[in-house]
């Protein structure tokens, strides 16, 4: 017979005392409320995460420079010849047992499908001073402007997880409508209370975390400063089933897959994104590894760009899809926008990039909690290739330059 320590046992029981005195609504958790509970939780959980989930090693890799008229091409390993790609579609209305709705690929483990996604509020800014962890383990990664010049990542993790996400930052108001539209539990360090927590409790209401001692949930390691907390995606989503948040069937259709490329589109092996003249990004599809690779400029160095690396593995980042679509911004002030993305019946313009090609398509959301659908200019479900999916939130008058296979899209609002 195995035997388990008595501390977690006694320390569960007394937080079920503690609720069984006071009344408790997960609906109106208050950031008080929820470290008081976290606490508890995680005296619990720790015991289990970390002996199933050891913390990566960072890996620093060698520097590595391009500039604008000159790109590199994107490391590569020599593979042997590869089978055709498959003709068969994957959704966008059933999915086979096992694969991973958001990506199209079977999961290693599917219980992990049996839970609401975890979405980590992920920080940019200035790559060479606040390095990533674990942008390459989501299953999509969504990049917006927040104001001043900058922009922010919200990882979505459902297919795998990660131990060591950010550093994790506040949230933002669209973060709202990811949430509702994947049915996601959301991490972050926090928010306004006046401008933009109202707008995640009109979506979310209390499925999302802003505070830095849910460890390791959400967690502090140990420095002290704005860049130094980190999550991780199974802790976070253990602590919101245990405040009753589980789902265990989350319908996540909507997204439709293959491994062949649609016919037609346009040569697009290279995509700048542009944010302003110091915030960009540059992919580069490499028809080795069948994918597009970051590379980023250093906000130091001005024109200078490095792979965007996560240091979980060492590795640059590298996506099936890159996805810009366009939306509605509204400015309310420098650094505060609303930017809607529920709602949208009639579709949207948004471009994307997979197996070295780009299609010009709009993006949809009639429904408030189902993924973003991509349509051709027909309405059909547009396939995209298995796998991981970078999607770039720009505004409606973002303007686009195209130069034999070499995109250009720059942020423009509203």
């Amino acid at each position: 017979m195995k035997t388990k320590n008595l501390l977690p046992l006694m320390l569960l029981s007394l937080a079920l005392i503690m609720a069984a005195c006071v009344p408790m609504s997960p609906e109106g958790l208050t950031t008080g409320q929820q470290t008081a509970i976290a606490g508890t939780v995680t005296a619990v959980i720790r015991q289990q995460t970390e002996t199933l989930q050891p913390s990566p090693t960072t890996t620093t890799t060698a520097e590595t420079t391009h500039t604008p008229t000159t790109p590199p091409e994107a490391t590569a390993t020599a593979t042997p010849t590869k089978a055709p790609p498959s003709t068969d579609v994957i959704g966008p209305i059933t999915y086979p047992e096992g694969v991973n709705p958001l990506t199209g690929l079977q999961v290693a483990d599917p219980t992990l499908l049996n839970r609401r996604p975890v979405i980590m509020k992920v920080s940019n800014h200035q790559i060479d001073y606040q390095p990533h962890w674990g942008l390459s383990s989501a299953d999509i990664v969504f990049d917006y402007y927040i104001g001043w010049g900058g922009h922010r990542f919200a990882a979505l993790y459902y297919g795998q997880d990660s131990s060591k996400i950010g550093p994790v930052r506040s949230v933002r108001r669209v973060d709202g409508q990811l949430g509702s539209l994947y049915q996601a539990v959301i991490g972050s360090t926090g928010g306004d209370k006046d401008n933009v927590l109202p707008f995640l409790d009109a979506y979310i209401p209390g499925r999302y975390f802003l505070d830095k001692y849910l460890c390791p949930g959400v967690c502090d390691d140990g420095r002290g400063y704005v860049y130094s907390v980190f999550g991780d995606s199974a802790a976070l989503s253990n602590y919101f089933n245990y405040l009753g948040y589980a789902n265990n069937d989350p319908d996540l259709s909507g997204m439709a897959f293959s491994e062949t490329a649609p016919a037609g589109g346009e040569a697009g092996a290279s995509v700048w994104v542009i944010w302003t003249n110091y915030a960009q990004a540059h992919w580069i599809y490499n028809p080795d590894t069948g994918k597009y690779h970051n590379w980023t400029i250093d906000e130091s160095t001005y024109f200078v760009y490095k792979p965007l690396v996560d240091q979980n593995t060492g590795e640059q980042l590298t996506f099936s899809n890159v996805i810009v679509l366009k939306a509605p911004y509204t400015e309310v002030r420098d650094t505060l926008h609303s930017i809607d993305l529920v709602g949208n019946s009639t579709g949207y313009e948004a471009t994307i990039f997979r197996d070295g090609r780009a299609y010009e398509v709009f993006w949809k959301t009639p429904q408030s909690d189902k993924p973003i659908q991509f349509v051709d200019a027909q309405g059909n479900p547009f396939h995209l290739k298995p796998g991981n999916s970078w999607i770039t939130i720009f505004g409606l008058t973002s303007p686009t330059v195209v130069d034999g296979d070499n995109w250009s899209i720059t942020f423009n609002m509203p």
